[in-house]
């Protein structure tokens, strides 16, 4: 039996929705071609292959509600088909019309990617197939648990990370680590570095002062409570470096509990296979703090420590 060929590409017209509406041309067209590398993207729009309106635009031109974007075929390889996100919902904090705020279980990516098929933001689309727009205002780690902010407009998103660029958000975490934190530690501002180890994994190091990739990170520490072996402490990040806490931790002397990158490996397994049986990293964001993208009024957000992080302390 004779195999089809593949369909030609055909030129799409498509209008600009509410969800688009105030996003540049270039982002615009690679979420409308996923797949087609971004140097091919731009290569396109320079050679006027793009309308908007029916015009030539540039790169980065702001598209508007209602406009008609011309998308030129293109075509793009094959890929292996990925299993579709199931639909999931995860405990709401807050919601209105422009933001969602959820508790996102520590083991749960917030989206797929680096060998991970999906994650909250693609099984909440899948949940809610009626949503016109939802995107992460930011991340959480996988093994980090607790509130995680959800756009549900453009002009929230962009209102959002505007505040959290310039540190009007409030972020508090409640981290457990090993060992007796200092008394006068209150203020860890030490410079942070990206990198990928030799495992091909994404890595964080402290940096020194002068160094060209080190970005200066400060993470505000209040003990809550001192435990046998244990310190539970309040973190308030004023940056938002990729792994802040865990490594500022860690490089003071105290590594969150759990943690499976920066940690006590040893006492981690311990912990692990003991009577508790606690082997997540103890780590929750508890406490938001914004101001509403539309109203202006400030949101405070809280999500509890979850029942084994609760356990845990409460064992000690």
């Amino acid at each position: 039996m004779p195999i089809a060929a593949p369909e030609k590409p055909q030129v799409r017209h498509v209008e600009v929705d509410e969800g688009s509406a105030g996003q540049r041309l270039d982002n615009f067209l690679l979420r409308e071609l996923k797949g087609v590398p971004k140097t091919h993207v731009y290569r396109v729009i320079r050679a006027g292959e793009v309308r908007v309106n029916k015009g030539r635009a540039q790169a980065d031109t702001r598209l508007e509600l209602g406009d008609v974007v011309r998308v030129p075929p293109v075509r793009v390889a094959a890929k292996p088909e990925q299993p579709a996100a199931p639909a999931r919902e995860f405990p709401v904090v807050f919601e209105d019309e422009h933001v969602l705020v959820i508790d996102k279980p520590a083991g749960v990516a917030v989206h797929g990617g680096s060998g991970v098929s999906y994650g909250v933001i693609e099984a909440l689309r899948r949940a809610r197939p009626t949503a016109k727009f939802l995107e992460l205002v930011h991340r959480l780690d996988k093994e980090t648990s607790g509130l995680l902010m959800i756009a549900k407009k453009r002009s929230a998103l962009v209102a959002l990370q505007d505040q959290l660029r310039d540190r009007e958000t409030g972020k508090t975490y409640a981290a457990l680590v090993w060992g007796d934190w200092p008394v006068k530690l209150k203020v860890v501002d030490v410079p942070l570095v990206k990198f990928v180890g030799r495992d091909g994994e994404r890595w964080v190091r402290p940096g020194t002062a002068g160094e060209e990739e080190a970005k200066r990170s400060i993470s505000l520490v209040k003990i809550v409570r001192k435990l046998p072996g244990y310190s539970l402490l309040d973190v308030t990040i004023k940056t938002g470096r990729t792994h802040q806490i865990r490594v500022h931790l860690q490089q003071a002397g105290h590594a969150i509990v759990g943690d499976p990158k920066y940690g006590d490996f040893e006492r981690n397994r311990e912990l692990a296979r003991g009577a508790l049986k606690f082997d997540r990293m103890f780590l929750h964001a508890r406490r938001l703090q914004f101001q509403h993208p539309a109203s202006g009024e400030t949101v405070v957000c809280e999500a509890p420590l979850p029942p084994e992080c609760e356990k845990l302390v409460q064992a000690q």
